[in-house]
């Protein structure tokens, strides 16, 4: 299992929401080229950035810093927050990310998602579907988790086959440091063996990795655990390859 150690962004500014929430921002560094090159000397091969204005508004709002901080950085990127046309995607893929997040525009695009995984091919995409439990079912929530889709996260990932990369976020638990959601990564996993899947939400400790890795999960995105020193990356990295 690899670790993505995540850098959420405002402004340009390193930061973390507690469950989505803009309101509840906690700013943690304003220079995310200094803290991707310490991610890379913590000894990790990736990292995760996010665009929370585009997220919030729904179009790309940091690309541009995106793509500088792709060419600077060994690390592979991978980029979230507001794609919402092929154009947007092929500048970030064209700038040197390696892989581009695409979430809302999959539920309410769905040709539009589906011609980019023929565009691109489905290594170069990452399909985001951040639920909320409703019972037993993952509802899939869109728009920067303010919208409700009416759908499950099964129905959604049903409808393109040929995704490889899944990133699944339990809302409930992202930024909460109260544990990822072992039993959704199982049964997603059940469900769609074919898919490398993402967690993203909760991690608190090295053994919440560790446990990820036994539950099948390909990759762990790490956010506030690193920033507020729960583990260091070097120690993630260990303990996510076990």
């Amino acid at each position: 299992m690899k670790l993505l150690p995540a850098i959420d962004l405002i402004a340009g500014r390193c930061v973390r929401l507690s469950q989505g929430d803009f309101a509840r921002e906690t700013i943690y560094s304003n220079d995310p080229a200094t803290a991707l090159a310490g991610f890379l000397e913590g000894g990790s091969t990736d990292a995760h950035l996010v665009d929370l204005d585009g997220a919030r508004c729904g179009e790309p709002r940091q690309h541009d810093l995106f793509a500088l901080l792709a060419g600077s950085t060994a690390l592979k990127l991978q980029v979230a927050g507001g794609f919402r046309t092929a154009d947007q995607v092929a500048a970030m893929l064209d700038a040197g990310i390696a892989r581009a997040v695409i979430g809302s525009l999959a539920l309410i695009d769905h040709a539009a998602f589906a011609a980019m995984l023929t565009r691109f091919g489905p290594e170069r995409l990452t399909l985001a579907l951040d639920v909320r439990l409703e019972g037993e079912a993952a509802m899939v929530a869109t728009h920067g988790w303010k919208v409700g889709s009416g759908r499950t996260l099964g129905d959604v990932l049903g409808q393109f086959p040929t995704v490889r990369h899944l990133l699944v976020t339990d809302i409930a638990r992202d930024g909460m440091l109260t544990g990822p959601n072992f039993a959704l990564m199982r049964a997603i996993l059940a469900d769609f063996p074919h898919v490398e899947l993402q967690s993203s939400g909760g991690v608190a400790s090295l053994a919440d990795l560790a446990a990820l890795r036994e539950a099948g999960a390909s990759a762990a995105i790490v956010g506030k655990a690193i920033w507020e020193g729960r583990f260091t990356v070097a120690q993630g990295v260990d303990y996510a390859r076990g």
